[in-house]
């Protein structure tokens, strides 16, 4: 359990790093990649608008100038020279003159027609000034720039003469890519940072986290004493302010409780033990007037085995809260020996008279270190169970399944146990319904006390017995290291497994509760 609440501590520190580093990353990565597409857009639309602007007002002036001297209409010759000398002042530019069906070239071996388009032709054809279009022309940009000339008289009109320039811009177009190439080649170095930063703000936020699932592990392994620092004022100090508190709270309760079970164990033993001195009394009396019941009027002597049977009774529960309370305190103690369990099993049966009344099944040479007197008592317990609250055939077998253990099965063919009273049968001072108990003269819890009126000995946890036996049984199967289960059989009845840890002769040790 501690292993598991390890790895899922660190899953959940490990997620939260990761969970960091990839916001922190992502938030840079985005900012960074906005930041490029609007320098891109920007320094792309400066670019352009300034070499827009220049071709614009360069043809307009050239134009002004050299369309001063040309005369109307122009033949093929004076617009060529026309087109050539506007060419002259506007450097590597290309010019396009038209007029009607004429058209003259700067370059007589440029190809205008895929740059020059219709739909700039119309615009300008109308006469409301310069029109510019960017066109793509066998995968390279160009700006292309038309302007209708007009008359130099007042109303402006169009003499019929259009004028476009051609303008590379694949210098605009590589100075933009390498700008956005420089811009790009920037947001690597900020990712990584923004990584780095992520780890280190990751380490600042997660160590207080870890130290406080490194606490909240050692408290939930017991270690009420596990405490975190509490620095600064944030959440996280608040969280561990909060885990401080609740866990001084926790070892306060626990303090209380520890002092409140050590008082009623002590109470518990004390009582017992001071009852003992007035039992023993009260026996020795209640064996002399059993003795003399028979002399007795027919009244006085129910009444005098009455209470030779209750004085009995409460003598053996003295002895099972004495022996509850040397558990509890682990006071108890293993007296291991070599010990033959078959054998030990059927001298169990004979103290108590049980030999004809339950059917053995016992395998021979098991032969393990056990407390002999405590196996004794777990056997009493189940086979006295079982022969009070179960019905015949009561079946007892011991087996050695696996090498490393041995189990003791004790079944009847009585009524069963409900669900919710095998989970509670080895509760102390537990009652199962009155479905499951039958009348049987006599009795006990522990296997240990004196007979009944038939010679046998009774078994508890359910109608008259003490309600102990059953939870000392538990007690000692767990004090070898073993356990006892109970289950419902599938022809019905009972049955109820001892399964111990089988250590060998040659493992023998003292061991202790």
């Amino acid at each position: 359990m501690r292993r598991s609440l390890g790895r899922g501590s660190r899953r959940l520190v490990g997620g939260l790093r990761v969970r960091l580093v990839v916001t922190f990353v992502l938030v840079a990565l985005v900012s960074a990649v906005t930041a490029t597409a609007l320098a891109y857009r920007d320094a792309r639309t400066a670019v352009l608008q300034r070499t827009q602007n220049t071709a614009v007002n360069d043809l307009r002036e050239r134009v002004a100038v050299v369309g001063a001297g040309l005369d109307l209409p122009p033949d093929q010759r004076s617009l060529s020279r026309f087109a050539a000398k506007v060419s002259e002042g506007l450097g590597a530019r290309i010019v396009v003159a038209r007029h009607q069906d004429l058209t003259a070239v700067s370059d007589a071996y440029a190809d205008t027609e895929g740059r020059i388009t219709a739909e700039l032709r119309a615009a300008v054809r109308s006469g409301d000034g310069a029109r510019f279009q960017r066109v793509q022309w066998r995968g390279d940009p160009y700006l292309v720039v038309g302007t209708p000339v007009t008359y130099a008289d007042g109303d402006r009109r169009t003499s019929g003469l259009e004028v476009f320039v051609i303008t590379d811009l694949r210098a605009e177009r590589d100075d933009t890519a390498a700008l956005l190439d420089s811009v790009r080649t920037g947001t690597v170095p900020v990712v990584v940072l923004a990584a780095l930063l992520a780890l280190l703000a990751a380490g600042t936020v997660l160590r207080p986290v870890r130290k406080l699932g490194r606490a909240t592990r050692e408290l939930a392994a017991g270690d009420l004493g596990s405490r975190v620092a509490v620095r600064g004022h944030d959440e996280l100090a608040h969280l561990a302010r909060t885990f401080n508190e609740t866990a001084d709270a926790l070892q306060a309760s626990d303090a209380e409780l520890r002092a409140q079970e050590a008082k009623a164990r002590r109470f518990v033993a004390d009582v017992s033990h001071e009852l003992r001195t007035p039992l023993a009394a009260m026996t020795m009396v209640a064996t002399v007037l059993e003795e003399d019941a028979d002399q007795l009027p027919p009244d006085a002597a129910h009444a005098a085995r009455t209470v030779g049977a209750e004085t009995a009774r409460l003598s053996r529960l003295v002895e099972d809260l004495m022996e509850i309370s040397r558990f509890d305190a682990g006071a108890v103690r293993l007296d291991a020996t070599v010990t033959d369990l078959a054998d030990t099993v059927r001298a169990s049966l004979a103290l108590r008279g049980w030999t004809d009344r339950v059917t053995v099944e016992l395998r021979q040479d098991v032969r393990a270190v056990v407390d002999r007197r405590r196996i004794d008592v777990i056997v009493a317990n189940l086979v006295g169970n079982a022969l009070r609250h179960g019905a015949p055939p009561v079946t007892v077998t011991l087996a050695a399944p696996g090498g490393d253990r041995v189990t003791l099965e004790v079944a009847d063919r009585g009524p069963g146990l409900p669900p919710e009273a095998r989970e509670r049968v080895f509760d102390r001072f537990y009652k199962a319904d009155a479905a499951r108990t039958r009348s049987t003269p006599g009795g006990g819890d522990r296997g240990g006390g004196g007979p009944g009126e038939d010679g046998s000995f009774g078994q508890g946890g359910f109608g008259q017995g003490s309600g102990l036996g059953m939870a000392i049984a538990l007690e000692n199967a767990r004090l070898h290291g073993g356990t006892i289960e109970v289950a419902e059989r599938p022809e019905g009845g009972a049955v109820f497994t001892l399964r111990l840890p089988l250590r060998h002769p040659e493992e023998e040790e003292e061991g202790d509760g």
